[in-house]
């Protein structure tokens, strides 16, 4: 998912805004979190584990009916904080603003948890951890005639900002003579194709296939092999934290923890 280029972390932090993002608690001054080896984690709120975020990304990170940030990503990161023996907070803020590592640099989250594909660009901006997640990009549509990008001659394809969706809509959209419409998030894109005001929205699978599954009016038409991989990012030099989140995604896949938070989201047994 979601991809840009990379950007200086210093410099974007200068004109970090925080502009519409909600932060679901209030932040106090940093401190130190044992860690079970290694150097202490230090945290930018005491007793927390600051999570930044991009909403709305259905099963990954939205909210509930109450208002509560959960997802596959959330029940992931409460792990690592229960490691930390602290709490989770969440942040909704511009993705660009996390896979730059501006928000590492202005200390306003620890972690990045935004179904973040793993890149070069990324990884000389910030950190990540191992991959946890396999995703691919799929096509939504509604009319059922489009069953791949030949079938979008003359039509516009939906894609969100600053994505690997985007980016391969753009590579492909010459050779299939389809116009690309740029999303603020997915569920405009998506809303968008249900509506019937766009022919077809490009994302990747998984929150792909829940929109369709919610709305089933309309449908995954085909999915194209990008083989990426999603991790959680951190500041480059953050690599005490970068250790516990391994840590705690290897133990999570060893003792079954993993996979229970998958099939919960997912309805399957993650791929082996």
């Amino acid at each position: 998912m979601k991809r840009l280029l990379a950007l200086s972390a210093a410099a974007s932090a200068l004109a970090l805004t925080l502009t519409g993002c909600a932060n679901y608690s209030s932040t106090s001054s940093a401190s130190s979190a044992p860690a079970s080896s290694g150097a202490a984690v230090s945290l930018v709120a005491s007793g927390k584990l600051t999570v930044c975020t991009n909403l709305s990304y259905k099963p990954f990170e939205y909210k509930d009916d109450s208002g509560k940030v959960i997802g596959f990503d959330i029940d992931l990161m409460d792990l690592v904080a229960k490691k930390l023996n602290a709490t989770t907070d969440v942040v909704d803020i511009e993705f660009q603003q996390i896979t730059s590592g501006a928000v590492f640099a202005a200390k306003k989250c620890d972690i990045g948890a935004a179904a973040i594909t793993i890149n070069d660009e990324r990884k000389a901006a910030t950190g990540f951890s191992d991959p946890y997640f396999a995703a691919t990009q799929a096509l939504l549509v509604k009319d059922k005639s489009i069953t791949d990008l030949s079938s979008l001659k003359g039509k516009i394809v939906g894609v969100q900002t600053d994505t690997t969706g985007m980016d391969y809509a753009n590579n492909n959209s010459a050779a299939n003579g389809y116009t690309v419409k740029v999303f603020d998030d997915f569920p405009s894109s998506a809303n968008a194709v249900l509506a019937g005001t766009i022919d077809a929205a490009i994302n990747d699978n998984g929150v792909v296939y829940n929109f369709a599954k919610d709305n089933p009016t309309t449908s995954v038409a085909k999915e194209f092999s990008t083989n990426e991989s999603y991790g959680f990012d951190m500041g480059k030099d953050n690599t005490a934290l970068q250790s516990v989140v391994n840590s705690v995604l290897s133990s999570a896949k060893s003792d079954g923890t993993y996979n229970t938070i998958y099939k919960k989201w997912f309805g399957t047994d993650a791929p082996k």
